[in-house]
């Protein structure tokens, strides 16, 4: 299921989200850059926006988890954090990035850019491919449940604690995938056509859980049911929606930064500020 980012529109709202769009990214870290490779991608051989600067993009606002305080200069969230790691592989320290704010829509609009690259939770999508270069993924989303706080799964902390539960999720979608495929539990999963649906079951009491993508479990969890708490991620399943960085059509920085996404992945620095930002800072723990 390809869909309009929801992001842009709910931002309004004062909360992240991505929709929930299914995509066949290649997965794997860009592999090493070889001798010639590597010499083309030394940071004085980079042309970038401003000479011996990385400029990087995003919105604004830019929103928790992925940034904090509205100040993606600060280091802290996940695409931050992730945006400095990138920056500190391609050889540039933190006084020389330069982050400038750029709409979402006119990001992924064909065009000139402004930017180096842009961090904004894009997904990879065959269309946008079109207008933009994206590098290799940099977060594969994950699927969550969510329930409220007086549900009997809240603050579970294993698959085999939600194995008796009432559990839904919108049909067709990763996240029902991830009940019948992950968790399986004894009481058949109810679907739902549409995600407000589903959210009215868990409201009124109708679903123990909901399963969702991890940004609109955000999203749900800070803003549209004030009762409501992300329990868990659950273990990857199916095509995951995949966010990369973005950059001009044809970049020539499009190589250099890939691979070094890339190696970040194989590296397990990814892993590691996942680990940090989204499930320990933004408390979205993930079920085992």
């Amino acid at each position: 299921m390809v869909s309009t980012p929801r992001i842009r529109t709910l931002a309004t709202a004062g909360a992240v989200l991505f929709a929930v769009t299914a995509c066949a990214p290649q997965n794997e870290p860009a592999p090493p850059p070889s001798t010639s490779d590597a010499a083309s991608c030394a940071k004085e051989n980079l042309p970038t926006q401003t000479p011996g600067k990385l400029t990087i993009a995003t919105d604004q606002p830019a929103y928790q988890p992925w940034f904090v305080d509205d100040k993606p200069e600060n280091g802290q969230g996940y695409e931050s954090a992730v945006a400095y790691a990138v920056a500190e592989k391609l050889g540039y320290t933190r006084d020389e990035v330069v982050w400038t704010r750029v709409k979402f829509d006119s990001a992924i609009a064909p065009g000139p850019k402004s930017f180096d690259f842009d961090i904004n939770q894009f997904s990879i999508t065959e269309e946008r491919k079109k207008a933009v270069d994206f590098t290799a993924p940099y977060y594969l989303v994950r699927q969550t449940v969510i329930a409220l706080k007086s549900s009997k799964i809240a603050g579970k902390t294993s698959l085999a604690d939600l194995r008796e539960a009432k559990l839904g999720a919108q049909v067709g979608t990763t996240s029902y995938q991830a009940i019948t495929d992950v968790v399986k539990p004894t009481t058949k999963p109810q679907v739902y056509n549409s995600n407000d649906d589903a959210k009215k079951a868990l409201q009124n009491g109708q679903l123990d859980g909901l399963v969702v993508d991890l940004p609109t479990a955000f999203y749900i969890t800070a803003a549209e049911i004030d009762d409501a708490v992300i329990v868990g991620q659950l273990p990857q399943v199916g095509t995951p929606e995949a966010f990369g960085l973005l950059l001009d059509k044809d970049s020539p920085l499009t190589g250099c930064v890939s691979n070094a996404v890339g190696q970040l992945t194989a590296d397990g620095v990814l892993k590691q500020l996942e680990q940090q930002w989204l499930a320990q800072v933004a408390g979205a723990p993930e079920l085992t």
